[in-house]
């Protein structure tokens, strides 16, 4: 099928000089516009519809679809449309259809056509033989509808005026043969009638044309407010963008201004830093030397700590200090040469007890060792007595139970050595609290006071002086309120001392 490739209004115009059918296919995307598109391209259809048809195809998603729709309802898609030049659909094809009942219905069209042109020639000559006056008023209009206003018809023909005029149209093709009987009356009110409708179909048209104006002056008027709009929009954004440059070029001078003073401040700062670097340099010079001599006089002293510590190591190992422990809780202390042997520690011992208990053996009791003839060969060094040791004195002939309670009595004794501190500030706590301690207490503190031997008489010498100095600070200490004594706090002042007579007076 040769398809009318311009507009709608290029194609009424071309049908409408040729004087051929109009044909308009309204096509989709789906299976049946397809086929209905693929009958129209047969080749008995294109042969049947060579001449005498003007066809245009066109799709439903269109604008100009749109616009026929509004004039022509399209039903269904695909839909054909044949309409002649009065326009009045001819023929109206819904759906998909053969080729060969296209092709059957392209002769129906065609026939029909050709029937209504022959109608409309005699009618024409009945008109102007019968009406001269009002023929020749509107001819001018019936050429301008011939050139120019056929489009229109067609778009302003509304849906149910086709139907009738369809109607109609069949009428005057099965009456044409007996057009001849029908009284003259009759043909002179046709054209009467056609000349009226004539008429009002032009009114109508310059009504639309007013209308159109109207609206066209409407939107121009739109446009040109538009215009002004954007323009003044232009207008005040070149304004804002002047503003805007001036602003920015005020904050580019005083960023450049900013930049010079702190740059300034920069090269002020460095000089400051170099200064303060250099005075660092010459401080840290003066340091280093001060530091160099301490350290130097740090180096001698620990030279010499180290030299002392060496001699007074080579004299801790050249002495070795013995303490003896006898079984009845007493001991002594002597100093021997390290590489003198356990013999001589043995013979002291014996020189400095007697025979109190008689024949004796040393021992030691951390670890548990018992010395043999063999070790009294042996120098202290050897024996691990250097540079000090403590010796236990076990008489012969004891049972083993005996040692083991001397032994035990050693441990007790150390025992209370060293928590002979504690025991005497809780002495001391008890007598500051109690004034006449009870008998027993002061017959154990006097019976303890009595040294068994030398070294602990020499013990008890170094305690008094420390007992004296406790009790010369008790009236600093302690606050005595007749035989209680109590702690002084930072309130209690010297007032307190005072005394009262009897007028109310205080006296210092």
């Amino acid at each position: 099928m040769l398809w009318f490739q311009g507009a709608i209004p290029a194609a009424i115009a071309t049908a409408k000089r040729s004087g051929a059918v109009f044909v308009v296919f309204v096509a989709g995307d789906d299976e049946q516009s397809t086929q209905m598109a693929a009958s129209w391209e047969d080749d008995k259809v294109k042969e049947a519809s060579s001449n005498s048809f003007v066809a245009i195809k066109i799709d439903t998603k269109s604008e100009a679809c749109l616009q026929f729709s509004q004039i022509y309802p399209v039903v269904c898609v695909p839909s054909s449309f044949f309409i002649g030049d009065s326009g009045i659909p001819l023929e109206v094809i819904a759906g998909s259809v053969s080729a060969d009942e296209l092709v059957t219905r392209i002769h129906k069209v065609r026939q029909m056509h050709s029937l209504k042109s022959e109608t409309s020639v005699a009618n024409g000559s009945q008109s102007e033989s019968s009406v001269s006056t009002p023929s020749a008023s509107f001819e001018p209009d019936n050429t301008c509808e011939n050139t120019q206003s056929r489009n229109a018809e067609l778009c302003e023909t509304p849906p149910t005026s086709n139907t009738k005029s369809d109607t109609a149209t069949g009428g005057e093709s099965a009456g044409h043969a007996t057009s001849s009987q029908e009284p003259s009356g009759c043909s002179d009110q046709k054209p009467a009638e056609d000349l009226n409708i004539r008429v009002e179909r032009l009114t109508k048209k310059l009504e639309e044309r007013r209308e159109e104006k109207r609206k066209e002056e409407e939107q121009r008027g739109i446009k040109k407010e538009i215009e002004r709009r954007k323009t003044g929009k232009e207008m005040l954004d070149y304004k804002r963008k002047q503003e805007e440059e001036l602003t920015k070029r005020m904050l580019e001078e005083r960023n450049r201004e900013k930049a010079e003073d702190r740059a300034a401040r920069e090269r002020i700062k460095q000089q400051i830093a170099l200064d303060r670097a250099e005075r660092a340099a010459r401080y840290a010079k003066t340091k280093e030397e001060v530091e160099a001599a301490k350290a130097a006089a740090l180096l001698a002293k620990q030279t010499e700590m180290e030299v002392k510590r060496e001699s007074y190591a080579r004299e801790r190992s050249t002495v070795a200090r013995i303490q003896f422990r006898l079984p009845d809780g007493s001991s002594f202390t002597n100093q021997f040469p390290s590489d003198a042997p356990l013999e001589e520690a043995r013979q002291f011992a014996a020189q400095t007890v007697g025979n109190t208990y008689g024949n004796f053996s040393l021992a030691t009791m951390f670890p548990r060792r018992e010395f043999t003839k063999e070790d009294y060969k042996k120098k202290l060094l050897d024996l691990e007595l250097a540079p000090s040791a403590s010796v236990v004195l076990l008489p012969a002939g004891r049972p083993t139970a005996s040692i083991v309670h001397s032994s035990s009595r050693d441990i007790w004794t150390l025992l209370g050595t060293v928590l002979y501190p504690f025991l005497a500030i809780w002495r001391l706590i008890s007598n500051f609290l109690f004034s006449n301690p009870p008998p027993a207490q002061t017959s154990v503190r006097v019976t303890s006071s009595e040294p068994p031997n030398a070294a602990s008489s020499s013990k008890s010498e170094k305690r008094e002086p420390v007992r004296k100095r406790v009790l010369e600070k008790r009236g600093d200490d302690f606050k005595k309120e007749g035989k209680i004594y109590r702690l002084r706090t930072q309130d209690d002042g010297e007032d307190e001392n005072n005394t009262w007579n009897g007028n109310s007076t205080q006296q210092m």
